[in-house]
Protein backbone atom coordinates (compact mmCIF):
# COMPACT_ATOMS: atom_id res chain seq x y z
CA UNK A 1 0.00 0.00 0.00
CA UNK A 2 2.80 2.36 0.94
CA UNK A 3 4.24 1.51 -2.88
CA UNK A 4 0.81 2.06 -4.32
CA UNK A 5 0.87 5.42 -2.74
CA UNK A 6 4.55 6.44 -3.58
CA UNK A 7 3.88 5.94 -7.54
CA UNK A 8 0.64 7.73 -6.83
CA UNK A 9 2.61 11.09 -5.74
CA UNK A 10 4.99 10.87 -8.37
CA UNK A 11 2.25 10.35 -10.76
CA UNK A 12 0.78 13.24 -10.01
CA UNK A 13 4.22 15.69 -9.24
CA UNK A 14 4.69 14.43 -13.27
CA UNK A 15 1.33 15.88 -14.62
CA UNK A 16 1.87 18.96 -12.57
CA UNK A 17 5.30 19.64 -14.31
CA UNK A 18 4.19 18.89 -17.47
CA UNK A 19 0.90 20.71 -17.17
CA UNK A 20 3.21 23.89 -16.12
CA UNK A 21 5.22 23.33 -18.89
CA UNK A 22 2.79 23.38 -21.47
CA UNK A 23 1.54 27.09 -20.37
CA UNK A 24 4.66 28.92 -22.11
CA UNK A 25 4.14 31.21 -24.98
CA UNK A 26 4.95 30.02 -28.66
CA UNK A 27 8.18 31.10 -29.62
CA UNK A 28 9.64 31.26 -26.24
CA UNK A 29 11.08 28.17 -23.42
CA UNK A 30 10.29 28.38 -19.57
CA UNK A 31 13.08 26.69 -16.88
CA UNK A 32 12.60 26.06 -13.40
CA UNK A 33 15.40 27.08 -11.17
CA UNK A 34 16.25 27.99 -7.25
CA UNK A 35 14.62 31.97 -8.00
CA UNK A 36 11.30 30.44 -9.35
CA UNK A 37 9.90 30.01 -12.65
CA UNK A 38 11.30 32.03 -16.00
CA UNK A 39 9.99 33.19 -18.96
CA UNK A 40 12.45 33.66 -21.85
CA UNK A 41 11.73 34.77 -25.31
CA UNK A 42 14.94 35.95 -27.27
CA UNK A 43 14.07 37.47 -30.72
CA UNK A 44 10.30 36.47 -31.04
CA UNK A 45 7.81 37.98 -32.67
CA UNK A 46 6.18 39.65 -30.42
CA UNK A 47 4.57 42.97 -30.82
CA UNK A 48 2.93 43.43 -27.37
CA UNK A 49 2.99 42.28 -24.65
CA UNK A 50 0.94 38.94 -24.37
CA UNK A 51 -2.41 38.37 -21.90
CA UNK A 52 -2.44 35.37 -21.41
CA UNK A 53 1.64 35.09 -19.41
CA UNK A 54 1.18 33.08 -17.05
CA UNK A 55 0.84 34.41 -13.12
CA UNK A 56 3.64 31.93 -11.62
CA UNK A 57 6.72 33.46 -13.14
CA UNK A 58 8.88 35.87 -10.78
CA UNK A 59 11.58 36.49 -14.17
CA UNK A 60 10.51 37.68 -17.87
CA UNK A 61 12.87 38.33 -19.89
CA UNK A 62 11.94 39.51 -23.53
CA UNK A 63 14.37 40.88 -25.68
CA UNK A 64 15.15 41.26 -29.31
CA UNK A 65 11.19 41.16 -29.97
CA UNK A 66 10.15 44.03 -31.44
CA UNK A 67 7.97 45.37 -28.66
CA UNK A 68 6.88 49.20 -28.89
CA UNK A 69 5.12 50.46 -26.33
CA UNK A 70 3.67 48.68 -22.48
CA UNK A 71 -0.10 49.73 -22.14
CA UNK A 72 -1.29 49.90 -18.78
CA UNK A 73 -1.63 46.62 -16.77
CA UNK A 74 0.79 44.63 -19.22
CA UNK A 75 2.26 42.68 -16.07
CA UNK A 76 -0.54 43.01 -13.87
CA UNK A 77 -1.44 39.12 -13.63
CA UNK A 78 2.02 38.22 -12.64
CA UNK A 79 2.13 39.57 -9.75
CA UNK A 80 5.10 37.29 -8.48
CA UNK A 81 7.10 39.11 -10.99
CA UNK A 82 10.54 40.20 -9.83
CA UNK A 83 12.62 40.13 -12.51
CA UNK A 84 11.34 42.36 -15.72
CA UNK A 85 14.08 42.39 -18.26
CA UNK A 86 12.61 44.20 -21.77
CA UNK A 87 16.17 44.98 -23.35
CA UNK A 88 17.16 46.31 -27.31
CA UNK A 89 13.02 46.46 -28.42
CA UNK A 90 11.40 49.66 -29.67
CA UNK A 91 9.86 50.93 -27.17
CA UNK A 92 8.57 54.39 -27.47
CA UNK A 93 5.80 54.95 -25.09
CA UNK A 94 5.30 53.57 -21.14
CA UNK A 95 2.26 54.57 -19.46
CA UNK A 96 1.92 55.75 -15.86
CA UNK A 97 0.07 52.33 -15.11
CA UNK A 98 2.28 50.08 -16.93
CA UNK A 99 3.76 48.28 -13.83
CA UNK A 100 0.46 48.23 -11.98
CA UNK A 101 0.87 44.80 -9.62
CA UNK A 102 4.25 44.72 -9.43
CA UNK A 103 4.57 45.56 -6.14
CA UNK A 104 7.14 42.72 -5.67
CA UNK A 105 9.41 43.42 -8.60
CA UNK A 106 12.93 44.75 -7.61
CA UNK A 107 14.87 44.81 -10.82
CA UNK A 108 13.50 46.39 -13.99
CA UNK A 109 16.04 46.46 -17.42
CA UNK A 110 14.83 48.55 -20.53
CA UNK A 111 18.61 49.31 -21.96
CA UNK A 112 18.57 49.52 -25.58
CA UNK A 113 15.20 51.12 -26.29
CA UNK A 114 13.51 54.81 -27.86
CA UNK A 115 12.19 56.10 -24.84
CA UNK A 116 12.63 59.92 -24.37
CA UNK A 117 10.46 60.18 -21.56
CA UNK A 118 9.72 58.14 -18.46
CA UNK A 119 6.66 58.55 -16.57
CA UNK A 120 8.19 58.65 -12.95
CA UNK A 121 5.16 58.11 -10.99
CA UNK A 122 4.60 54.61 -12.37
CA UNK A 123 7.19 53.78 -9.70
CA UNK A 124 4.24 53.94 -7.09
CA UNK A 125 3.30 50.97 -8.00
CA UNK A 126 6.76 48.94 -7.65
CA UNK A 127 7.98 50.02 -3.87
CA UNK A 128 10.59 47.20 -3.85
CA UNK A 129 12.56 48.13 -7.01
CA UNK A 130 16.45 48.29 -6.28
CA UNK A 131 17.57 48.04 -10.09
CA UNK A 132 16.53 50.88 -12.70
CA UNK A 133 18.87 50.57 -16.25
CA UNK A 134 17.54 53.04 -18.51
CA UNK A 135 20.99 53.34 -20.54
CA UNK A 136 21.33 53.90 -24.68
CA UNK A 137 17.53 55.87 -24.76
CA UNK A 138 16.50 58.95 -25.90
CA UNK A 139 15.84 60.61 -22.49
CA UNK A 140 16.53 64.28 -22.40
CA UNK A 141 14.70 65.68 -19.17
CA UNK A 142 14.94 64.35 -15.59
CA UNK A 143 12.33 66.03 -13.51
CA UNK A 144 13.06 67.52 -10.41
CA UNK A 145 10.50 64.22 -8.54
CA UNK A 146 12.03 61.98 -11.13
CA UNK A 147 13.41 59.42 -8.15
CA UNK A 148 10.63 60.69 -5.09
CA UNK A 149 9.54 57.38 -5.67
CA UNK A 150 12.03 54.97 -5.28
CA UNK A 151 13.35 54.95 -2.01
CA UNK A 152 14.91 51.26 -2.12
CA UNK A 153 16.70 52.00 -5.65
CA UNK A 154 20.51 50.99 -5.60
CA UNK A 155 21.14 51.18 -8.83
CA UNK A 156 20.38 53.68 -11.51
CA UNK A 157 22.12 53.70 -15.01
CA UNK A 158 21.18 56.66 -16.89
CA UNK A 159 24.41 56.93 -19.35
CA UNK A 160 24.43 57.08 -22.99
CA UNK A 161 21.04 59.70 -22.81
CA UNK A 162 20.49 62.98 -24.17
CA UNK A 163 20.62 64.45 -20.99
CA UNK A 164 22.13 68.13 -21.27
CA UNK A 165 20.21 70.39 -18.37
CA UNK A 166 19.62 68.34 -14.66
CA UNK A 167 18.98 70.23 -11.54
CA UNK A 168 20.88 69.26 -8.25
CA UNK A 169 17.22 69.16 -6.65
CA UNK A 170 16.40 65.94 -8.65
CA UNK A 171 18.82 63.49 -5.92
CA UNK A 172 18.50 66.32 -2.97
CA UNK A 173 14.68 64.69 -3.20
CA UNK A 174 15.55 61.34 -3.31
CA UNK A 175 14.67 59.46 -0.53
CA UNK A 176 17.95 57.66 -0.30
CA UNK A 177 20.23 60.90 -0.71
CA UNK A 178 18.64 62.37 2.18
CA UNK A 179 19.03 59.86 4.78
CA UNK A 180 22.38 60.45 6.67
CA UNK A 181 25.12 57.50 6.46
CA UNK A 182 24.62 57.37 10.10
CA UNK A 183 20.92 56.50 9.61
CA UNK A 184 21.69 54.04 7.23
CA UNK A 185 24.24 52.57 9.20
CA UNK A 186 21.48 51.91 12.27
CA UNK A 187 19.24 50.30 9.90
CA UNK A 188 21.95 47.97 8.68
CA UNK A 189 22.24 48.92 5.14
CA UNK A 190 25.90 49.02 3.97
CA UNK A 191 25.15 48.56 0.26
CA UNK A 192 26.20 51.11 -2.11
CA UNK A 193 24.17 53.27 -4.12
CA UNK A 194 25.85 52.99 -7.91
CA UNK A 195 25.16 55.92 -10.54
CA UNK A 196 25.87 56.00 -14.06
CA UNK A 197 25.37 59.62 -15.81
CA UNK A 198 28.12 59.50 -18.16
CA UNK A 199 27.95 59.66 -21.82
CA UNK A 200 25.34 62.35 -21.96
CA UNK A 201 25.66 65.90 -23.99
CA UNK A 202 25.86 68.11 -20.60
CA UNK A 203 25.76 71.76 -21.37
CA UNK A 204 27.83 73.34 -18.77
CA UNK A 205 26.34 76.75 -18.33
CA UNK A 206 25.24 78.48 -15.63
CA UNK A 207 21.97 76.10 -15.69
CA UNK A 208 24.43 73.13 -14.76
CA UNK A 209 26.04 74.77 -11.96
CA UNK A 210 24.21 73.00 -9.17
CA UNK A 211 24.47 69.44 -10.44
CA UNK A 212 28.54 69.90 -11.33
CA UNK A 213 28.95 70.81 -7.65
CA UNK A 214 26.41 68.06 -6.68
CA UNK A 215 29.09 65.40 -8.34
CA UNK A 216 32.01 67.27 -7.34
CA UNK A 217 30.97 66.31 -3.48
CA UNK A 218 29.34 63.14 -4.47
CA UNK A 219 30.34 60.28 -1.74
CA UNK A 220 29.73 57.23 -0.74
CA UNK A 221 27.82 55.48 -0.16
CA UNK A 222 26.84 57.20 -3.25
CA UNK A 223 29.27 56.01 -5.61
CA UNK A 224 29.54 57.20 -9.43
CA UNK A 225 29.65 54.18 -12.51
CA UNK A 226 32.47 57.17 -13.75
CA UNK A 227 33.31 59.92 -12.06
CA UNK A 228 34.92 61.45 -15.32
CA UNK A 229 31.56 63.50 -16.18
CA UNK A 230 32.26 65.56 -19.39
CA UNK A 231 30.85 68.77 -20.78
CA UNK A 232 29.37 68.73 -24.25
CA UNK A 233 28.89 72.44 -24.57
CA UNK A 234 29.19 75.42 -24.79
CA UNK A 235 32.07 75.80 -27.04
CA UNK A 236 34.46 77.52 -24.96
CA UNK A 237 33.92 74.50 -22.44
CA UNK A 238 33.50 71.45 -24.64
CA UNK A 239 36.06 68.08 -23.90
CA UNK A 240 36.22 69.79 -19.93
CA UNK A 241 35.72 67.11 -17.16
CA UNK A 242 32.91 68.33 -14.14
CA UNK A 243 36.49 68.69 -11.90
CA UNK A 244 37.89 71.36 -14.08
CA UNK A 245 35.08 73.39 -14.74
CA UNK A 246 33.98 76.57 -12.77
CA UNK A 247 30.17 77.58 -13.24
CA UNK A 248 28.78 81.06 -12.86
CA UNK A 249 24.89 81.50 -11.20
CA UNK A 250 22.84 82.62 -13.87
CA UNK A 251 21.61 86.43 -14.39
CA UNK A 252 18.24 87.90 -16.10
CA UNK A 253 19.33 90.18 -19.08
CA UNK A 254 20.76 93.60 -18.77
CA UNK A 255 20.43 95.68 -21.95
CA UNK A 256 21.68 98.66 -22.88
CA UNK A 257 22.71 100.59 -26.08
CA UNK A 258 25.99 103.35 -26.85
CA UNK A 259 23.03 106.02 -28.39
CA UNK A 260 19.78 106.04 -27.49
CA UNK A 261 18.59 109.43 -29.73
CA UNK A 262 20.19 109.28 -33.47
CA UNK A 263 19.37 112.14 -35.98
CA UNK A 264 20.37 111.17 -39.69
CA UNK A 265 19.98 112.72 -42.91
CA UNK A 266 17.06 111.33 -44.97
CA UNK A 267 18.29 108.39 -47.52
CA UNK A 268 21.26 108.16 -45.22
CA UNK A 269 21.82 104.04 -43.79
CA UNK A 270 21.64 104.29 -39.85
CA UNK A 271 22.80 101.00 -37.82
CA UNK A 272 21.13 100.68 -34.42
CA UNK A 273 23.66 99.03 -31.74
CA UNK A 274 21.99 97.21 -28.29
CA UNK A 275 24.37 95.12 -25.68
CA UNK A 276 22.79 92.27 -23.53
CA UNK A 277 24.17 90.87 -21.18
CA UNK A 278 22.77 87.34 -19.58
CA UNK A 279 23.33 84.34 -17.85
CA UNK A 280 22.66 82.03 -20.03
CA UNK A 281 22.64 83.72 -23.35
CA UNK A 282 19.65 85.76 -23.78
CA UNK A 283 17.20 85.84 -26.92
CA UNK A 284 16.96 89.36 -28.91
CA UNK A 285 14.83 90.77 -30.51
CA UNK A 286 13.86 94.18 -32.38
CA UNK A 287 10.63 95.72 -31.91
CA UNK A 288 9.33 98.77 -34.01
CA UNK A 289 6.76 100.84 -32.16
CA UNK A 290 4.33 100.72 -35.39
CA UNK A 291 5.14 97.77 -36.19
CA UNK A 292 5.70 98.46 -39.98
CA UNK A 293 7.49 95.56 -41.71
CA UNK A 294 10.30 96.57 -43.70
CA UNK A 295 13.49 94.54 -45.17
CA UNK A 296 15.91 95.48 -41.89
CA UNK A 297 18.98 93.57 -41.64
CA UNK A 298 19.81 92.05 -38.09
CA UNK A 299 23.01 90.59 -36.81
CA UNK A 300 24.56 89.49 -33.54
CA UNK A 301 27.52 89.05 -32.50
CA UNK A 302 29.89 87.57 -29.43
CA UNK A 303 31.79 90.32 -27.02
CA UNK A 304 32.67 87.59 -24.41
CA UNK A 305 30.66 84.65 -22.78
CA UNK A 306 28.00 86.56 -21.20
CA UNK A 307 27.66 89.78 -23.13
CA UNK A 308 26.26 89.41 -27.04
CA UNK A 309 26.04 92.15 -29.76
CA UNK A 310 22.86 93.03 -31.45
CA UNK A 311 22.71 95.87 -34.70
CA UNK A 312 19.65 96.46 -36.47
CA UNK A 313 20.68 98.37 -40.19
CA UNK A 314 18.47 100.92 -41.94
CA UNK A 315 19.79 100.85 -45.38
CA UNK A 316 18.34 103.88 -46.48
CA UNK A 317 16.22 106.34 -44.11
CA UNK A 318 12.79 107.33 -45.00
CA UNK A 319 9.99 109.40 -43.25
CA UNK A 320 7.96 106.08 -42.20
CA UNK A 321 11.09 104.95 -40.16
CA UNK A 322 11.02 107.73 -37.85
CA UNK A 323 9.84 106.26 -34.12
CA UNK A 324 10.83 104.73 -31.48
CA UNK A 325 13.07 101.33 -31.76
CA UNK A 326 13.20 98.99 -28.78
CA UNK A 327 15.70 95.88 -28.13
CA UNK A 328 14.37 93.06 -26.11
CA UNK A 329 16.51 90.47 -24.19
CA UNK A 330 15.01 87.05 -23.10
CA UNK A 331 15.99 84.01 -21.11
CA UNK A 332 14.42 81.86 -18.49
CA UNK A 333 15.05 84.44 -15.41
CA UNK A 334 13.71 87.91 -17.10
CA UNK A 335 13.69 90.34 -19.59
CA UNK A 336 14.87 93.61 -20.32
CA UNK A 337 14.75 96.10 -22.89
CA UNK A 338 16.31 99.70 -23.96
CA UNK A 339 14.81 101.70 -26.79
CA UNK A 340 16.49 104.06 -29.14
CA UNK A 341 14.73 107.04 -30.95
CA UNK A 342 15.54 107.51 -34.90
CA UNK A 343 14.76 110.56 -36.34
CA UNK A 344 15.91 113.02 -39.84
CA UNK A 345 18.13 116.36 -39.99
CA UNK A 346 16.70 118.32 -42.46
CA UNK A 347 20.00 119.85 -43.40
CA UNK A 348 18.93 120.95 -47.56
CA UNK A 349 15.39 122.79 -46.18
CA UNK A 350 15.20 126.85 -44.37
CA UNK A 351 12.93 125.13 -42.02
CA UNK A 352 12.27 122.03 -40.73
CA UNK A 353 9.12 120.58 -41.39
CA UNK A 354 6.21 120.67 -38.40
CA UNK A 355 6.50 118.18 -35.62
CA UNK A 356 4.69 115.16 -35.81
CA UNK A 357 0.57 115.63 -35.22
CA UNK A 358 -1.92 113.13 -34.19
CA UNK A 359 -3.94 114.07 -37.74
CA UNK A 360 -2.40 114.88 -41.37
CA UNK A 361 -3.70 117.62 -42.71
CA UNK A 362 -5.60 116.74 -46.39
CA UNK A 363 -4.02 119.85 -47.93
CA UNK A 364 -0.58 117.92 -48.45
CA UNK A 365 -1.89 114.21 -48.52
CA UNK A 366 -2.42 112.17 -52.00
CA UNK A 367 -3.99 108.88 -51.27
CA UNK A 368 -3.55 106.07 -54.48
CA UNK A 369 -6.03 103.28 -54.39
CA UNK A 370 -6.25 100.10 -56.40
CA UNK A 371 -8.01 96.81 -56.23
CA UNK A 372 -4.71 93.99 -55.37
CA UNK A 373 -7.24 91.05 -55.28
CA UNK A 374 -11.42 89.87 -56.38
CA UNK A 375 -12.59 87.09 -56.41
CA UNK A 376 -16.65 85.91 -56.43
CA UNK A 377 -17.47 86.90 -52.72
CA UNK A 378 -14.35 89.54 -51.71
CA UNK A 379 -12.04 92.07 -52.87
CA UNK A 380 -8.50 93.08 -51.25
CA UNK A 381 -7.53 96.60 -51.39
CA UNK A 382 -4.25 98.56 -51.37
CA UNK A 383 -3.47 101.87 -51.61
CA UNK A 384 -0.75 104.02 -51.12
CA UNK A 385 -0.26 107.33 -49.24
CA UNK A 386 2.09 110.23 -49.43
CA UNK A 387 1.67 112.54 -46.64
CA UNK A 388 4.10 114.80 -44.50
CA UNK A 389 4.17 112.38 -41.54
CA UNK A 390 2.96 108.46 -42.01
CA UNK A 391 4.23 107.53 -38.94
CA UNK A 392 0.85 109.33 -37.35
CA UNK A 393 -1.42 109.16 -40.19
CA UNK A 394 -4.62 106.91 -39.78
CA UNK A 395 -7.02 106.05 -42.76
CA UNK A 396 -11.19 105.63 -43.09
CA UNK A 397 -11.94 103.31 -45.51
CA UNK A 398 -15.35 104.40 -46.68
CA UNK A 399 -17.47 101.16 -48.00
CA UNK A 400 -21.00 99.97 -49.01
CA UNK A 401 -23.42 99.61 -52.25
CA UNK A 402 -22.72 102.07 -54.65
CA UNK A 403 -26.42 103.55 -54.55
CA UNK A 404 -26.96 103.79 -50.99
CA UNK A 405 -26.01 107.10 -49.30
CA UNK A 406 -24.66 105.56 -46.28
CA UNK A 407 -21.49 104.20 -46.18
CA UNK A 408 -19.50 101.76 -43.67
CA UNK A 409 -16.83 103.63 -42.06
CA UNK A 410 -13.31 101.47 -40.93
CA UNK A 411 -10.80 103.00 -39.45
CA UNK A 412 -7.03 101.73 -40.23
CA UNK A 413 -4.19 102.63 -38.22
CA UNK A 414 -0.07 103.84 -39.09
CA UNK A 415 1.85 101.36 -40.68
CA UNK A 416 -1.29 99.37 -43.45
CA UNK A 417 -1.66 99.44 -46.99
CA UNK A 418 -4.21 96.86 -47.11
CA UNK A 419 -7.86 95.33 -45.96
CA UNK A 420 -10.14 92.58 -47.36
CA UNK A 421 -13.43 92.38 -47.86
CA UNK A 422 -15.55 89.08 -47.77
CA UNK A 423 -18.75 87.59 -48.09
CA UNK A 424 -20.35 90.07 -50.60
CA UNK A 425 -23.00 89.72 -52.81
CA UNK A 426 -22.74 88.42 -56.34
CA UNK A 427 -23.12 90.73 -59.33
CA UNK A 428 -23.28 93.78 -57.35
CA UNK A 429 -21.92 97.31 -57.66
CA UNK A 430 -19.84 99.06 -54.79
CA UNK A 431 -18.14 101.69 -53.89
CA UNK A 432 -15.11 102.12 -51.72
CA UNK A 433 -12.71 105.30 -50.80
CA UNK A 434 -9.47 105.43 -48.86
CA UNK A 435 -8.92 108.71 -46.85
CA UNK A 436 -7.40 110.30 -44.27
CA UNK A 437 -9.08 109.59 -40.87
CA UNK A 438 -12.60 111.62 -40.76
CA UNK A 439 -12.31 113.30 -43.77
CA UNK A 440 -14.40 113.08 -46.48
CA UNK A 441 -13.41 110.80 -50.07
CA UNK A 442 -12.01 112.94 -52.94
CA UNK A 443 -11.67 112.72 -56.50
CA UNK A 444 -9.22 109.71 -57.30
CA UNK A 445 -9.74 108.16 -53.88
CA UNK A 446 -12.77 106.04 -54.16
CA UNK A 447 -12.96 102.85 -56.73
CA UNK A 448 -15.81 101.11 -57.59
CA UNK A 449 -16.54 97.50 -58.70
CA UNK A 450 -18.83 94.81 -59.47
CA UNK A 451 -18.58 91.91 -58.30
CA UNK A 452 -18.75 88.44 -59.67
CA UNK A 453 -21.37 85.89 -60.71
CA UNK A 454 -21.94 83.28 -58.31
CA UNK A 455 -21.20 79.96 -60.54
CA UNK A 456 -22.72 77.17 -58.06
CA UNK A 457 -25.66 78.93 -57.57
CA UNK A 458 -26.25 80.13 -60.95
CA UNK A 459 -25.91 76.34 -61.91
CA UNK A 460 -28.37 75.24 -59.18
CA UNK A 461 -31.26 78.07 -60.60
CA UNK A 462 -30.50 76.86 -64.15
CA UNK A 463 -31.00 73.09 -62.92
CA UNK A 464 -33.76 73.91 -61.49
CA UNK A 465 -35.62 75.89 -64.18
CA UNK A 466 -34.38 73.03 -66.58
CA UNK A 467 -35.92 70.41 -64.34
CA UNK A 468 -39.90 72.84 -64.16
CA UNK A 469 -39.55 73.23 -67.97
CA UNK A 470 -39.33 69.27 -68.53
CA UNK A 471 -42.18 68.65 -65.60
CA UNK A 472 -44.18 70.84 -67.48
CA UNK A 473 -43.47 69.34 -71.13
CA UNK A 474 -44.62 65.95 -69.42
CA UNK A 475 -47.65 66.73 -68.16
CA UNK A 476 -48.40 68.99 -71.39
CA UNK A 477 -47.44 65.98 -73.64
CA UNK A 478 -49.71 63.20 -71.53
CA UNK A 479 -52.89 62.42 -73.10
CA UNK A 480 -56.14 62.78 -71.45
CA UNK A 481 -56.67 59.69 -71.12
CA UNK A 482 -53.79 59.09 -68.79
CA UNK A 483 -54.99 60.52 -65.46
CA UNK A 484 -56.71 58.89 -63.06
CA UNK A 485 -60.47 59.58 -61.69
CA UNK A 486 -61.39 58.70 -59.00
CA UNK A 487 -64.72 59.03 -56.96
CA UNK A 488 -62.95 61.90 -55.29
CA UNK A 489 -62.21 63.61 -58.21
CA UNK A 490 -65.51 62.18 -60.62
CA UNK A 491 -65.79 64.25 -63.25
CA UNK A 492 -64.16 67.53 -62.44
CA UNK A 493 -61.21 65.29 -63.21
CA UNK A 494 -62.01 65.40 -66.73
CA UNK A 495 -63.00 68.84 -66.73
CA UNK A 496 -59.73 70.07 -65.66
CA UNK A 497 -57.93 67.57 -67.89
CA UNK A 498 -60.11 69.01 -70.84
CA UNK A 499 -59.61 72.61 -70.33
CA UNK A 500 -55.66 71.59 -69.60
CA UNK A 501 -55.64 70.32 -73.59
CA UNK A 502 -57.59 73.80 -74.82
CA UNK A 503 -55.01 75.47 -73.24
CA UNK A 504 -52.16 73.56 -74.88
CA UNK A 505 -54.11 73.54 -78.41
CA UNK A 506 -54.99 76.94 -78.24
CA UNK A 507 -51.49 78.36 -77.06
CA UNK A 508 -50.13 75.49 -79.75
CA UNK A 509 -52.08 77.10 -82.75
CA UNK A 510 -50.80 80.83 -81.80
CA UNK A 511 -47.65 79.85 -81.52
CA UNK A 512 -48.09 78.35 -85.44
CA UNK A 513 -49.42 81.56 -86.81
CA UNK A 514 -46.63 83.45 -85.29
CA UNK A 515 -44.05 80.70 -86.86
CA UNK A 516 -41.76 81.99 -83.18
CA UNK A 517 -40.86 77.89 -82.54
CA UNK A 518 -38.15 76.27 -84.10
CA UNK A 519 -38.35 73.17 -86.10
CA UNK A 520 -38.29 71.08 -83.31
CA UNK A 521 -41.30 72.52 -81.58
CA UNK A 522 -43.45 72.57 -84.60
CA UNK A 523 -42.52 69.01 -85.43
CA UNK A 524 -43.73 68.21 -81.87
CA UNK A 525 -47.16 70.36 -82.24
CA UNK A 526 -48.20 68.73 -85.59
CA UNK A 527 -47.18 65.11 -83.90
CA UNK A 528 -49.80 65.96 -81.21
CA UNK A 529 -52.73 67.50 -83.89
CA UNK A 530 -52.19 63.94 -85.75
CA UNK A 531 -53.45 62.27 -82.53
CA UNK A 532 -56.32 64.97 -81.51
CA UNK A 533 -58.65 63.98 -82.56
CA UNK A 534 -58.02 59.89 -80.98
CA UNK A 535 -57.70 62.24 -77.80
CA UNK A 536 -61.05 63.69 -78.34
CA UNK A 537 -62.82 59.92 -78.44
CA UNK A 538 -60.70 59.28 -75.19
CA UNK A 539 -62.11 62.09 -73.58
CA UNK A 540 -65.42 61.35 -74.51
CA UNK A 541 -65.10 57.33 -72.94
CA UNK A 542 -63.65 59.10 -69.95
CA UNK A 543 -66.45 61.12 -68.84
CA UNK A 544 -68.96 58.24 -70.14
CA UNK A 545 -66.93 56.40 -66.91
CA UNK A 546 -66.96 58.88 -65.07
CA UNK A 547 -70.96 59.48 -64.96
CA UNK A 548 -71.31 55.49 -64.31
CA UNK A 549 -68.43 54.27 -62.07
CA UNK A 550 -66.30 55.90 -59.31
CA UNK A 551 -63.12 53.16 -59.85
CA UNK A 552 -59.87 54.60 -61.44
CA UNK A 553 -58.69 53.91 -64.89
CA UNK A 554 -55.70 53.72 -67.04
CA UNK A 555 -56.29 54.41 -70.73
Amino acid sequence: MDAFHIALWISLLSHLITSGSSTCLIDCSCTDDNLGRSLLCMEASIRQIPEDIPHDFTKIRMENCHLTELLPGSFSKVSALEFLWLNFNEITVMNIKSLAGLANLTELRLQGNKLTSVPWMAFQDTPKLKILDLKHNRLDVLPEHALRHLPALTYLDLSFNQLSIISKDVFINWPLYQASEKTWEKEGMFSNVVLALHDNPWLCDCRLKGFVEFIRRVSPPIILMNSYLTCSGPVSKAGRFFHETQLKSCTKPQASAPETNITSPLGESVTLTCFVTARPAATIQWVYSLKIIRGFAVTETSVDEDTRTSQLVIPTLHLADRGLYTCTANNFIGNASVSITVDIHYSNYSAPPPPPAPMVSNKNAHIDVRIAKQTVYGITLEWHATTDNPAETWFTIHFGKSDSPKKEMIYIGPGTNSYSFSNLLPITKYEVCVTLKNHPPKVGQCIMFVTGSDVSELEQRQRLIHIIVIVCAMVLAVPVGMFACTTEARCRCVEECTDLWNKRRLHKEETERQDTFDSLQVASDEGLCRHSKEKSKKREMSEDRCKGGSAAHLY
